[in-house]
């Protein structure tokens, strides 16, 4: 399986690259957090105009494209620790009006034993709710949620619900069944541009930080580090394309297995380099003020979503035996 990338998908990515640096320098995300609490309805709406949520919606309407295409927006979205129910909201589009083009704000919550977990509740137009029999729209005004008052990631506001209505059925079991998988690569590919992300501002600091007269890149042990967080990056990196190939092309290989092995190996990667950038910053790195802190959050937000580290694990561990 060849991962390299053609013409096409070089010109796609960078282009996606253009457009979250244009709309989401690290100074406006920041700003967000202040002043949207994460969410901007006029950027939101520009990520529509570039495609970002109608990239599976056949032609002329959509951008019609595969999740071979899908995963390379979704990792720059990631690099770029754009805020939002990014996702979801993508998810939705074909089934809930407007989700295509930005105009309206997608969440999603599943329902289960403990309370439930919204992520942008009061920003958010449509709630669907998944359980075992597919997918309900729910009205978000009709949740009665508390807001936790820290969040672990200031750009995810978040709200706890003992219970969620009942809703509007809109899909089976069937489409849900391909929304897990989907969601759970574009999770893993957002995680693997937040693990690259890492990696470049380590290695831009250790370039610059001196210490005892010579730049911190020059000891060992912090090379070591470094070349970790590569590793790490590039491995997870190219499970996610794999994922995104394999869903386009079931003969290509198992996808469900592919995509359990991408999404762990993705949020692992982001989680491990969050830390060792952070490390490498030394003890700046700690601080509100330095930006490593954000992309650590963020990943350790992603990693609750679509699939928890056991049950991957273990159905993965099913397909071997």
């Amino acid at each position: 399986m060849n991962f390299d990338l053609d013409d096409g998908e070089r010109a796609l990515q960078q282009g996606i690259r253009d457009v979250c640096a244009r709309l989401f320098p690290m100074e406006r995300v920041r700003s967000l957090e202040q002043e949207t609490g994460g969410l901007d309805r006029k950027l939101w709406r520009e990520l529509g105009d570039a495609g970002v949520f109608s990239l599976r919606v056949p032609e002329p309407e959509g951008v019609g494209l595969g999740m071979t295409q899908e995963v390379l927006v979704y990792e720059e979205l990631g690099r770029s620790i754009v805020p939002g129910p990014l996702v979801s909201t993508h998810l939705a589009a074909g089934l809930v009006e407007g989700a295509a083009s930005g105009e309206r704000i997608v969440g999603m919550a599943e329902r289960g034993r403990g309370p439930a977990i919204l992520g942008h509740l009061d920003a958010i137009d449509v709630l669907l709710v998944i359980d075992a029999d597919g997918i309900s729209s729910v009205e978000p005004s009709a949740v009665r949620a508390t807001p936790v008052a820290r969040p672990l990631d200031p750009l995810t506001p978040m709200h706890l619900a003992s219970e969620l209505p009942a809703g509007e059925r809109v899909a089976g079991p069937d489409v849900l069944e391909r929304w897990r998988l989907d969601g759970a690569a574009l999770i893993a590919a957002m995680s693997v541009g937040i693990a690259s992300a890492c990696v470049e501002q380590a290695v831009a600091y250790a370039k610059e930080r001196k210490q005892f007269g010579r730049v911190i890149g020059s000891f060992q042990a912090v090379k070591h580090i470094c070349a970790d967080m590569l590793v790490r990056a590039e491995l997870a990196r190219a499970s996610v394309y794999a994922a995104g190939v394999m869903l386009d092309d079931p003969s290509a290989g198992d996808a469900a297995r592919q995509v359990a092995g991408a999404r762990l190996l993705a949020v692992e990667a982001a989680v491990a380099n969050g830390k060792a950038n952070i490390q490498v910053h030394g003890g700046m790195g700690y601080t509100w003020e330095v930006d490593a802190h954000l992309f650590l959050k963020r990943a350790m937000v992603l990693q609750t979503r679509f699939g928890r580290a056991d049950s991957l694990a273990g159905a993965i561990a099913q397909t071997l035996t």
